[in-house]
């Protein structure tokens, strides 16, 4: 069938019409070595540090070493399917992760992909891995307190909101659990959490969420878990996945909790990537920036100012030592970022002091600013009377005959330990800390046996709470931050107490439904 002229000028029109005049220009490399998440490429001359690249096998890929004939490549996820000689092209864009309130209560992976098998998270937003930390202007000082639940922590080194406080210890004495504790006394707060487990064993990350499950603290905790047998690059970026995610809240007005759960790993496997991708060692083997790599991640945690919503972002970053040594090269440089360290001691852990913090050695360079006044004032001579008596304990291994005021302050220091003592996962309401502490320092427990200790607490908080009349203490110490009457305290602890002694409960006290066993960690 013969065509006609006009039907040929149509379609010559339609053509002209859908032309597309744009020239895309795309930079293609050759990829010359791949092998333990990382790969070599040549031809990308201009390609970008930290620039997203896409290899010819769907995978991407950061940027990372740029020199003068190749780029050192940093593979995000599976990089079995790359091959040598396979071509890598620039995308001009930064990698970014997906955030958003949908995120809340999800396990993802270092890239922000779900893998609690609960289908995909449906949110359109993301931020960008890397980010600069807000400026000096753009901050104000820490004054809010971030609760723990933890007696000696919320006592002797308290947490503000914006604070970054390092959790620092041997292996096994109980660092992640202080971590946890934390997580399960935000309930309530109106904080997000997100908890970033870096190379931690998949059985102990599943154990850890079903505890945060068990407790409900799973409606406002983020998990972001990097394992023991993900690529080394997929452990260096995890820290910095967690702090997009919990950037998103922050500058939304949220206030955020952040643990890194531990940085030492993540240092491992910066290592390991700086070395594969020929970086010069220097000490420990380390590479010269690894200061640089906890330093723009922590610095990133921060209480935004007014103008900016008045959001925060509290950072919990945990190291581990070994024998002890807080001089080894990441714990010194980790300690000189943050604002205090929570020193765990293995000797005061095996001698059954949990948790077992070293109040000498431990410090938050924030202190009574981040306390309400009620706690700052029961507890103000609790650090002095404890390292007291740790003087007096070690003097007294070497003298038998010890006077009755010497033996007095052993007596009330063993008592303030096991006050200080507490069971795993069991965190205490602050109001209950503070009328606990009062109890101690008034001297109303140096009558009470140690093996006791526990039980009158416990039996204690049962009886004021239940107590129409005394019940206002609490809801005093909630409510304004401030000491209540110490007459009604002093009333309230001598009355329990006179019952207590005779080993007979007051006609309106209500027993606990179940024991508390002394915790684990």
């Amino acid at each position: 069938m013969a065509i006609k002229s006009d039907q040929i000028s149509s379609l010559i029109k339609k053509q002209l019409e859908q032309y597309d005049a744009s020239l895309r220009i795309d930079e293609v490399g050759t990829v010359t070595y791949v092998g333990d998440g990382v790969a070599r490429a040549s031809g990308l001359a201009n390609a970008m540090s930290g620039e997203l690249l896409e290899f010819e096998s769907g995978a991407f890929g950061l940027a990372q070493n740029l020199e003068e004939s190749e780029v050192g490549i940093v593979v995000l996820g599976d990089y079995e399917h790359i091959t040598q000689g396979d071509t890598v092209k620039r995308t001009g864009q930064v990698m970014e992760v997906p955030v958003g309130e949908d995120m809340i209560g999800r396990v993802v992976n270092a890239l922000g992909e779900p893998i609690d098998g609960n289908g995909s998270i449906k949110t359109t937003e993301t931020r960008p891995v890397e980010h600069k930390a807000s400026g000096v202007m753009e901050r104000k000082s820490v004054s809010v307190p971030l609760q723990t639940g933890i007696k000696v922590v919320d006592a002797l080194v308290p947490i503000g909101r914006g604070q970054r406080e390092l959790i620092i210890g041997d292996r096994k004495t109980g660092k992640t659990s202080i971590a946890i504790d934390a997580i399960l006394n935000q309930k309530g707060q109106d904080i997000v959490v997100v908890y970033v487990s870096i190379g931690q064993k998949d059985s102990t990350v599943r154990s850890q969420v079903e505890t945060l499950k068990a407790a409900g603290a799973m409606d406002y905790t983020i998990v972001v878990n990097a394992g023991p047998s993900e690529p080394a690059p997929m452990l260096y970026l995890a820290p910095y996945v967690g702090a997009a995610i919990g950037e998103y809240f922050m500058y939304k007005g949220r206030d955020v909790l952040i643990v890194f759960d531990d940085l030492s790993k993540q240092a491992t496997a910066y290592r390991e990537l700086s070395l594969i991708l020929r970086r010069p060692p220097g000490r420990e083997a380390y590479p010269g920036d690894v200061f640089y790599l906890h330093s723009r991640l922590l610095e990133r945690a921060a209480r935004l100012s007014d103008d900016l919503g008045g959001g925060s972002m509290t950072a919990l970053p945990i190291v581990e030592t070994q024998a002890g040594d807080v001089s080894a090269y990441i714990p010194t440089n980790v300690i000189s970022i943050t604002d205090g360290q929570i020193f765990l001691d293995s000797d005061q852990f095996y001698a059954g002091n949990r948790p077992a913090i070293d109040a000498g050695t431990s410090v938050s360079r924030v202190g009574g600013d981040a306390q309400i006044k009620a706690m700052k004032k029961v507890s103000g001579t609790l650090r002095l009377d404890l390292a007291a008596f740790k003087e007096l304990e070690a003097f007294s291994q070497f003298g038998s005959d010890l006077d009755a005021s010497t033996q007095a302050k052993l007596a009330r220091g063993r008592r303030t330990l096991e006050v200080l003592n507490q069971p795993l996962h069991k965190p205490m309401p602050v109001e209950q800390q503070v009328l606990i502490l009062y109890t101690l320092t008034h001297a109303y427990l140096d009558d009470v046996d140690t093996t006791d200790i526990q039980r009158f607490q416990d039996q204690l908080m049962d009886y004021v709470s239940g107590n129409e009349k005394y019940k206002q203490l609490f809801e005093y110490i909630t409510s304004t931050g401030n000491l209540p009457d110490e007459a009604l305290m002093d009333e309230a602890i001598e009355t329990f107490k006179s019952h207590f002694s005779k080993s007979v409960e007051p006609a309106d006290y209500v027993a606990p439904t179940e024991a508390t066993p002394k915790g684990d960690s």
